[in-house]
């Protein structure tokens, strides 16, 4: 019987011991897509429970908590620190399978030296040991980072954000690692929902200008683009419900943004041709400053309005989008290529049925470029970055690409804590790496083999970004 989540957890050959010990895991840490705050790590936050740690914002628990019974009161609700901690001690032995116990143990294993599995009966010293630990200074926000290996962080910021706690940290001797936002404009993109005649109002006092026509908000976002640019961004991310791409003239668009202002009805195809509008407008100025383009797509959110209206969103209650995206997508890539507005692109779909589906799109638009990759499929996302979903995209990306050029992982995380989860993918990676080595499909190449693996846990991400010229 193999042990516990031990030196070879998850590494299942010789080969893949191998890669990882001395490969993936002296890699640092590239964290080019998450959500957490960077208020928090210039301020050099401590937490006062393992509870604010884990159970503060994840709704990756919550979920896994309201499917085991536990009363909302004990994940979102007034109970004590510590109740909540032991109900989540209650849920996780029952989670066999799910990425949740596997990361729940790494946590414990790497920053709080705690080798036995959680469970009710343990819970209270675990709390009280991962409190203790939680206090001292090495354990604030900026240890985590450093003892993370972390070299560069990007956050997710809206277009109205003023960036105030990047400039700050962009002055800072002693940050932990270099912090740099991400432009994240969905709320100026999505016309269809409530809160955008809103959100205009906002944009337009920052911009300094009245939004009265397509030619506005354009405007608006480029000036936002600038403003981020100059703040050292290189990134950006949309989040689709499923791809399209719907054209219309600026006569037309206007008149959407103009109802859609002042609070009026949309329709869905107005909406759509709306973001396409302005997906062609900011993805040419992406293209023309060399930044990466983000586009998340296949999630249906908030699907219960009950908990919605109670808790507002990212609270738990998204699901996968099963509408097909293979049509929308190649249309939308190539109106982008013929607007030469097509830079380097991730793709990520909540739906694991768009594997295969993106590998062959993916392939179709590697043009005119000499960008290794300049088309990716991202890593597994959101309800499928646990072992066979990640396995799964990988193997589906070996089969369909290149994948010498892949990026690699990313957190996507609220959490800082959540590091080791770029330990967990390159354990994957390497044990698929040493079955293919294994089972005699590639030769036992240790020099490319390593090469390869530390280029997916790093370097290419760090070439792809043009982090490169940052980090030297």
């Amino acid at each position: 019987m193999t042990t516990f989540m031990s030196r070879d957890f998850l590494l299942k050959s010789e080969t893949a011991k191998k890669l990882y010990h001395s490969y993936a895991a002296k890699m640092p840490i590239i964290d080019y897509h998450c959500h957490i705050n960077p208020q928090e790590i210039y301020e050099d936050k401590k937490y006062s429970s393992i509870t604010e740690v884990w159970l503060g914002g994840d709704h990756y628990k919550w979920r896994a908590m309201r499917s085991y019974g536990i009363p909302e009161q004990y994940i979102t609700g007034n109970a004590s620190l510590k109740d909540k901690f032991q109900k989540w001690a209650e849920t996780i032995p029952n989670l066999i399978g799910n990425p949740l116990y596997h990361w729940t143990h790494l946590e414990l294993q790497r920053y709080f030296d705690i080798q036995e599995p959680l469970n009710a009966e343990n819970a209270s010293v675990i709390y009280d040991k991962c409190n203790t630990i939680l206090a001292s200074d090495d354990m604030s926000v900026r240890g985590i980072i450093r003892k993370s290996g972390v070299k560069l962080i990007c956050t997710t910021d809206d277009p109205i954000d003023d960036l105030h706690w990047h400039e700050l940290l962009s002055k800072d001797a002693t940050s932990p690692a270099i912090i740099l936002p991400a432009f994240r404009p969905d709320k100026a993109m999505r016309a269809d929902k409530a809160i955008f005649p809103s959100y205009v109002r906002q944009l337009e006092a920052v911009v300094g200008y009245c939004i009265n026509s397509i030619e506005d908000i354009r405007k608006a976002l480029i000036d936002r683009i600038s403003f981020f640019s100059n703040h050292g961004c290189l990134v950006s991310d949309h989040a689709l419900d499923y791809c399209y791409c719907v054209e219309a003239d600026d006569k037309t668009l206007t008149d959407i943004l103009l109802r859609a202002k002042h609070g009026k009805h949309i329709t869905w195809e107005e909406e759509m041709a709306y973001h396409t509008a302005l997906l062609i407008t900011v993805c040419r100025e992406y293209a023309e400053r060399n930044w990466v383009m983000q586009l998340h797509f296949s999630c249906l959110r908030d699907n219960s309005k009950k908990m919605f209206d109670r808790l507002g969103p990212d609270t738990g209650f998204d699901c996968i989008n099963d509408q097909s995206n293979s049509i929308g997508l190649s249309a939308l890539l190539n109106k982008l290529e013929s607007e030469n507005a097509l830079g380097k692109t991730i793709l990520y779909s909540l739906n694991p049925s768009d594997n295969t589906t993106i590998g062959s799109i993916i392939g179709a638009f590697q043009t005119n470029s000499e960008i290794p990759g300049k088309i990716q499929q991202g890593s597994a996302w959101w309800f499928n970055d646990h072992k066979f979903g990640m396995e799964a995209q990988m193997t589906s990306l070996m089969s369909q690409g290149v994948m010498g050029t892949f990026n690699g992982m990313l957190t996507d995380s609220r959490s800082f804590l959540s590091y080791t989860r770029h330990e967990y993918f390159r354990r994957i990676l390497c044990n698929l790496f040493g079955t293919l080595v294994e089972d005699g499909e590639y030769p036992s190449d240790m020099k490319t083999l390593g090469q390869m693996v530390e280029n997916i846990s790093y370097n290419n991400t760090l070439h792809y970004f043009g982090f490169d010229k940052i980090l030297k």
